[in-house]
């Protein structure tokens, strides 16, 4: 079987900086729903389409195709008093952004001193071109009652 629309595909993977040096490792294989739902980086996925079990992938992603340019306007400086008490530099902690109350944003704790704490809200790998690599463990067809789930899943979180 090769991956096609609607294949639920497992890989082991990892991502590394283009000098090689190893930025995240997952012990658990990731699974996904092929088939343009984004669940995964889309340069990832198309270069998945129509590989088998067992094969390997490398994929180099543009900061932009993965997760996007550091945006300094998603660093703020919050008062302290405002913030959780057990506040730690590296903790994460959900915010909002001003023009939207909907948009949850997930915030690092960068820097603390006596009176505020600097949020970092880009991903911690924002604005860096990664290399995608690993191995195909597993693929297989959906059926509409896995596709669903998966969907309905996704749209949850």
């Amino acid at each position: 079987m090769t991956i096609a629309k609607n294949c639920i595909v497992t890989l082991d993977y990892h991502i590394n900086d283009t000098d090689g040096n190893l930025l995240h490792e997952e012990e658990e294989p990731i699974v996904y729903l092929h088939g343009n739902y984004g669940h995964i980086f889309k340069a990832v996925e198309e270069a998945l389409a129509g590989k088998s079990i067992g094969d390997t992938f490398k994929v180099i992603l543009s900061a932009q195709q993965a997760f996007g340019d550091y945006d300094p306007a998603l660093v703020v400086t919050e008062e302290l008093s405002e913030l959780p008490k057990e506040l730690c530099v590296g903790m994460e902690i959900d915010g909002y952004m001003d023009e939207d109350s909907e948009d949850v944003t997930i915030y690092t704790v960068s820097e603390i001193t006596s009176t505020h704490a600097t949020l970092d809200g880009n991903h911690p790998l924002a604005g860096m071109d990664l290399v995608f690599e690993g191995k195909i463990l597993d693929i297989h067809a959906a059926n509409e009652e896995e596709i669903q789930e998966i969907l309905n899943y996704h749209h949850e979180h």
